[in-house]
């Protein structure tokens, strides 16, 4: 995979594709991490001269101009990062985008309008794309993927126009592939992963891939209880997958047989309604009242996983212990993210809920040897899957 110091980029267009989809409050971003992750490639390339046109998505528009997903709170945003103004322009491969770049002088940077307002990015037929693709590229002389949270999508601009352009890896792409290896080949042990989240049939890949590599398997959040369900427990008006039981009964047989330690809560906070003031009490995780749903881990299952963590050389976390964005049912997640803190060991935050977790819980981001930017892109690697936008990077 060829890298930014494979291109002379003095004075030529260079098109970045980046993963800017922040959340937002109307137009305020209540989340920058994704752009702050950003900065450095776009960076270094202004620094060595080159014109940069930014490129990315922001939320689900469905090939439409809609002015809620509008990119330009994040252009102010990426303006104040980089300590110089961004140009924006008003459409993607229109008039707008075409002046706006033509006008760009060396070391400055534009960022174009949301990808996703056009039909041909995300389009199945290989034509509609491919063409949307060529006049993307037509802005640009240089390609660099830097959208680690899109490289599992065949989309135009990041798997398409990498094929119409030289090309190269961005710095993010290259330090998040880099972690991926290390938690695929040569992984030191004990090799820990901690798993979140709401849906079992979000991680069935994952697991069955997991399953053949790890020591510790350790099952929270919304989807512990179709765990707990299938080794025949009472979990009242939990979250739960009926038509995944019989598949959970397989990964707990699968990892019984290869020695796999699945650790699943032995307690949680069982409340009376899905709400951030709602009454609750810790119960045993084999005995949920009928009439609750379990909304977090409970005390003596943080202290479980984080002994579970402790010895650990090398930890992968991807998915929250419970509804962290309700103050009284964050303590399991925060307790999870502090053992990792804790642990001596290669820790890796995978994305998604669980890295705007540690930030909206206050924990120190340095505290963790990555946090990646891609939760879907991070899982889809660790199953085993090809992924397009990194396919094309490779050609």
């Amino acid at each position: 995979m060829r890298t930014l110091d494979d291109l002379d980029v003095k004075g030529r267009r260079v098109l970045v594709r980046a993963d800017l989809n922040v959340p937002l409050d109307g137009e305020t971003i209540t989340d920058d991490g994704r752009i702050r992750a950003s900065v450095p490639t776009i960076r270094a390339l202004l620094e060595r001269g080159a014109k940069v046109v930014v490129c990315a998505h922001l939320g689900r528009p469905k090939g439409k101009a809609e002015p809620k997903y509008s990119l330009r709170p994040v252009a102010a945003r990426l303006g104040e990062l980089l300590g110089q103004d961004v140009a924006f322009a008003t459409d993607v491969v229109g008039d707008s985008a075409a002046s706006t770049v033509e006008a760009l002088q060396d070391g400055q940077v534009a960022l174009l309008e949301n990808l996703r307002y056009e039909p041909g990015e995300e389009s199945k037929d290989d034509a509609e794309r491919g063409a949307f693709a060529e006049r993307l590229a037509g802005l640009a002389e240089l390609y660099v993927g830097d959208g680690f949270g899109a490289v599992h999508r065949k989309h135009a601009s990041v798997y398409d126009v990498p094929r119409l352009l030289p090309h190269a890896a961005g710095g993010l792409i290259e330090a998040e592939v880099g972690v991926l290896r290390r938690l695929t080949e040569d992984t030191e042990r004990p090799y820990v992963v901690v798993l979140g989240g709401a849906k079992v049939s979000d991680k069935l890949g994952v697991i069955a891939n997991l399953l053949t590599k790890v020591d510790r398997l350790l099952i929270g959040g919304g989807m512990a209880y179709t765990f707990l369900k299938a080794q025949g427990h009472e979990v009242g008006n939990s979250l739960l997958q009926e038509d995944q039981l019989d598949q959970v009964r397989g990964f707990l047989d699968e990892a019984g047989r290869r020695g796999v330690e699945l650790v699943l809560p032995v307690d949680v906070l069982a409340a009376v309604t899905y709400a951030p003031d709602a009454e609750h009490d810790v119960v045993e995780a084999t005995a949920i009242p009928a009439d609750r749903e379990g909304l977090d881990i409970g005390p003596k299952t943080r202290e479980l996983f984080a002994s579970k963590v402790a010895d650990a050389r090398t930890v992968f976390w991807n998915g929250p212990m419970g509804v962290f964005e309700f103050d009284a049912f964050s303590g399991g997640t925060k307790a999870v993210a502090e053992a990792l803190i804790g642990a001596d060991a290669f820790t890796v935050v995978g994305g998604g809920d669980s890295a705007a977790a540690v930030r909206r819980l206050g924990l120190p981001e340095d505290g963790f040897s990555h946090i990646s930017t891609g939760g879907g892109a991070s899982l889809e690697y660790l199953e085993g899957k090809t992924l397009p936008g990194l396919a094309a990077l490779e050609d």
